[in-house]
């Protein structure tokens, strides 16, 4: 099988494509400020084992610092451009490969070609700071095109800014008892699902972590957006393989017609990229 996605908890994943790992925003705390992980163990040491990280903005649940340092040295890092301007903790990690991306490049990792593109989210550092970086997702293209979309809400270009893909890794929920704006829910993923239209995906950003001590609270937002999610794409995309993982699962999703990129050109090369985001 051409790809492999296991899903570690929150948005950390890693898809397996053309002998390359990539690991989707990593977080691997227990417990990140008011938050605390209530569901399924932290990922094992091997999670940490990648050849490209991709990060899709700043908020400190998707760009955790003390997560990217677990990371091998010469890891690739791709962020959203600004992001090491905006978050001095970067400037401690000097064992990765930073590099600085925008909506539209395209950058090579081994046999895999990383194109970025938008997502509609607030990606600032702090809520209240100033906006230095965009939010991002990714389609990883290999022998498969596997759409990691960060965090994001809905918006009317999404299927053209997306393209063609054969695996969408969709967030159906978040850390709380509400969702604000630029956030998917199962309800809206699902809609996602059915302009995007990939062979396979898989729900993530859910039932992972809870603000300690409001357990109560709404608790069907943490438990139930998986099972949602499941049942909302069989109504909205009944052709679309939805794969709901546990923590630490993974699936190798059918890829109708085994596709090659390793020929795609990347639009510069990767010592351009990296020389300002160092």
């Amino acid at each position: 099988m051409p790809v492999e996605i296991t899903w570690w908890g929150h948005a950390t994943c890693t898809v397996e494509d053309s002998g390359v790992r990539v690991l989707t925003d990593p977080l691997f705390a227990r417990r990140l400020a008011h938050l605390r992980r209530r569901r399924g163990a932290p990922p094992p040491p091997e999670a940490a084992v990648a050849d490209v990280a991709l990060v899709s903005h700043l908020h400190a649940d998707h760009l955790h610092v003390p997560s990217l340092a677990r990371l091998a040295p010469g890891t690739r890092l791709l962020l959203p451009r600004g992001a090491a301007r905006a978050v001095p903790g970067l400037r401690r990690l000097g064992h990765l490969r930073l590099t600085e991306v925008s909506a539209g490049d395209r950058t090579r990792v081994g046999d895999l070609v990383v194109r970025s593109v938008p997502a509609r989210h607030d990606g600032r550092r702090l809520p209240v700071g100033p906006h230095r970086a965009p939010a991002l997702g990714y389609v990883v293209e290999g022998e498969a095109r596997t759409y990691f979309a960060g965090d994001t809400g809905l918006f009317e270009s999404m299927a053209e800014e997306v393209g063609d893909v054969d695996v969408a890794l969709l967030p159906v929920g978040g850390w709380g008892p509400y969702l604000g704006e630029g956030h998917l829910d199962a309800g809206r993923a699902a809609e996602a699902l059915a302009r995007l239209r990939p062979g396979s995906a898989v729900p993530v950003h859910y039932g992972t972590y809870w603000p300690i001590g409001m357990d109560a609270v709404r608790p069907h937002e943490f438990h139930s957006p998986g099972e949602e999610f499941v049942r909302l794409a069989a109504e909205r995309a009944p052709g679309v393989a939805v794969h709901r993982l546990d923590h630490g699962e993974g699936v190798r999703p059918e890829i109708a017609g085994y596709r090659s990129r390793k020929d795609a050109p990347a639009d510069r090369g990767d010592e351009e990229r990296e020389g300002g985001a160092r």
